[in-house]
Formats: structure tokens, C-alpha cells, sequence
């Protein structure tokens, strides 16, 4: 093939063919990636939101904020 990055492939399909999704991606798996990448896990909740198995903003619930008093 021309040039040598060309891509090609064959789909074939059958009523008995069995497909796979790859899951959202947990906080272990964001923090994980932020520590290997060098990366604030913000950062990379930005870029990977939509493949998130959660919502990082509701995570924030109950995290002391200046002036306002949890108890």
C-alpha cells in the first residue's frame, strides 16, 4: 500500500458475531493515568470526560469550600 501509514482493513457480518464495548473508566483508572502522564487528574477529566464512569463535578459535594462550614 501506498503511502506505508495507509490503513485497510475487511468487516464481515454475521447474524452469529459477538461484538465488545470498552467500559467508562473509573477514578482509579483517570488517577492512574494522571500520575503516568505527568498530567493534574483535572486535565485529564477534561480531555476524557465524555468516557467517564463518573461525574468529577458531583464528586466535589462535600469538600470543604471557603465559607462554608460542613460539619
Amino acid at each position: 500500500m501506498n503511502p506505508a501509514s495507509s490503513v485497510s482493513g475487511l468487516y464481515f457480518a454475521a447474524p452469529e458475531s459477538r461484538y465488545f464495548a470498552v467500559g467508562k473508566l473509573g477514578r482509579d483508572q483517570i488517577e492512574d493515568y494522571a500520575k503516568r502522564k505527568g498530567m493534574p487528574v483535572a486535565e485529564v477529566e477534561k480531555w476524557l470526560g465524555p468516557y467517564l464512569q463518573y461525574d468529577p463535578d458531583a464528586e466535589l459535594v462535600g469538600v470543604c469550600q471557603p465559607g462554608v462550614l460542613n460539619s
